[in-house]
């Protein structure tokens, strides 16, 4: 740790916002917990989370990962299975399951009977 002081909020209600966002700025990028990001700072936690809160950088009410968000327009979500086999599904219409090691040009003329196909 570095022997450079850590500075204070200010009292200017500006430049105290802009200090507690260049603080949850250091904060996303350090890896450390709240509690040790706080303790190394001298900042008290619960002002922390208050103006983190205030300044809508609050991971709450995120998606925790990209699979939580639904897929774009124009792309259907695909899986690989334990089994060595990719599954391409158009959601109630037909589930397509094929070797990861199939012919690309097979599995393109497949997809493409598939499209075309009404039950």
């Amino acid at each position: 740790m570095s022997d450079t002081p850590i500075p204070s909020p200010p009292t200017d209600p500006l430049d105290r916002e802009q200090f507690w966002r260049d603080t949850v700025a250091a904060f996303a990028t350090s890896g450390l917990s709240v509690r040790a990001f706080c303790a190394a700072r001298g900042l008290p936690e619960k002002r922390f989370y208050t103006w983190r809160k205030a300044l809508g950088l609050s991971p709450v009410g995120r998606p925790a990962s990209p699979s939580d968000v639904p897929p774009a327009r124009g792309f259907v979500p695909v899986r690989i299975l334990a089994d060595a086999a990719a599954e391409i599904v158009r959601p109630g219409v037909v589930v397509l399951r094929v070797p990861v090691t199939a012919d690309p040009a097979h599995v393109v003329r497949l997809v493409a009977a598939i499209r075309g196909a009404t039950c």
